[in-house]
């Protein structure tokens, strides 16, 4: 037991911070309910869905990602559920049948976390190209809205700290009906490790393209969602369903709900538009019909780790003498044997950090000890990790 203490100098400690990341895949067959539905977790008040990799009554489940839909205040203005020019705003509504305040309250609480508030206090709406100070009418080509958005709130078992840019992907069945779907959709946050916004309350977020050209090409007006990667939340405009020849058509067009050409949504007992289907669908309906449609989602997570590091030195005169009271026997240091002239010798098994006023504060133990004597030195690298 040591009895003496060294002053740590200042080129005795250190800091680092280290990345961690780790690949997680999410397979259609765990979302779309593996175990006869046991792992969607539905609520009474019929806002999300809850999907679990193992039926949620057992205590070996864990939480994996909540699945809703939103709509804008301006769900039911005119207009509104467009994606293009203002000049191609209809005069009718884009009216909401189905759970309409349920969906206005989820469409702002997501805009209330993750946009920050506009100059006169008010929500803002999600932003096609995350430039949330363009100037337009609501509907123009500089100022595109997503009025309806699917919401994928992931968990933080999941997503740890952050979910790494550019590594974020995932893959519906977009087209067809329930019983015949057959074309993919791949959305994934092209080219975001080295292009991300910043502009949220969150922290960073990156646009969602269905593909790397477009997001090369910095074609902004081709994002269909995006991901926040500190909250770990996806949001997806129902526009990305409408593939991808009538979406480059579209791209200076208005594009209302049940336009020709859009997607049939195949939901039980609900074959329409994937706008009809959130208009006229609950929201365990919608997120059915999603959860069906769902491939695969892979992303990389992050953990950051800081340490600081503590260079322990046991210089050549530090340390070679112990009072542990079985060091001595009859008033020789028992490790000299009978040799008079041997040098001490200690052994190291621990290190012990203390502070200012010698209070213990953490303890580092050796794999075996090790030991010192007056010819040689021992520097010791203890980490403590948070």
């Amino acid at each position: 037991m040591a009895t003496t203490f060294k002053t740590f100098m200042n080129n005795d400690v250190a800091t680092t911070r280290t990345l961690l990341h780790e690949a997680i895949p999410i397979t259609g067959t765990i979302a779309s309910g593996t175990y006869s539905d046991n792992n969607i977790k539905t609520y009474a008040h019929g806002m999300f869905q809850s999907v679990y990799d193992y039926p949620y009554l057992s205590s070996s489940a864990n939480h994996i990602f909540d699945i809703t839909v939103g709509v804008a205040a301006s769900g039911t203005a005119a207009g509104a559920g467009y994606y293009g020019t203002g000049s191609s705003i209809p005069s009718t509504a884009f009216s909401v049948a189905a759970q309409y305040t349920k969906k206005r309250n989820i469409y702002d609480q997501m805009a209330q976390v993750l946009l920050p508030y506009n100059i006169s206090g008010n929500i803002r709406t999600f932003d096609q190209d995350g430039n949330l100070n363009d100037v337009g009418s609501g509907h123009t080509t500089t100022d595109r809205k997503f009025y309806e958005a699917i919401f994928v709130n992931f968990s933080r078992l999941l997503t740890k700290d952050e979910i790494k840019k550019g590594e974020f992907s995932m893959t519906f069945l977009s087209g067809g009906t329930t019983s015949a779907r057959t074309d993919t959709l791949t959305l994934a946050d092209y080219g975001a490790s080295s292009s991300f916004l910043v502009n949220s309350p969150t922290g960073e977020y990156g646009l969602l393209y269905t593909a790397s050209s477009d997001a090369t090409s910095g074609l902004t007006e081709r994002s269909v969602g995006q991901v926040y990667y500190q909250a770990g939340i996806a949001v997806i405009s129902p526009f990305a369903f409408y593939g991808r020849t009538k979406r480059d058509a579209m791209t200076g067009q208005g594009l209302r709900p049940g336009d020709v050409g859009a997607p049939t949504w195949g939901i039980p007992g609900v074959s329409t538009t994937i706008y009809s289907a959130i208009s006229q669908s609950s929201i365990d309906t919608f997120a059915n019909g999603l959860r069906n449609r769902l491939v695969n989602v892979q992303f990389n997570n992050t953990t950051e780790l800081n340490s600081t590091i503590y260079f322990c030195r046991a210089n050549t005169g530090d340390y070679n003498y112990s009072s542990n009271p079985t060091y001595l026997t009859a008033s020789k240091i028992r490790v000299k044997g009978n040799n008079p002239f041997a040098q001490p010798v200690s052994y190291f098994t621990t290190v012990g950090l203390y502070s200012p006023n010698n209070e213990l504060l953490a303890v580092a133990k050796v794999s075996e000890p090790l030991k010192k004597t007056p010819s040689n030195e021992l520097t010791l690298r203890v980490r403590l990790d948070y």
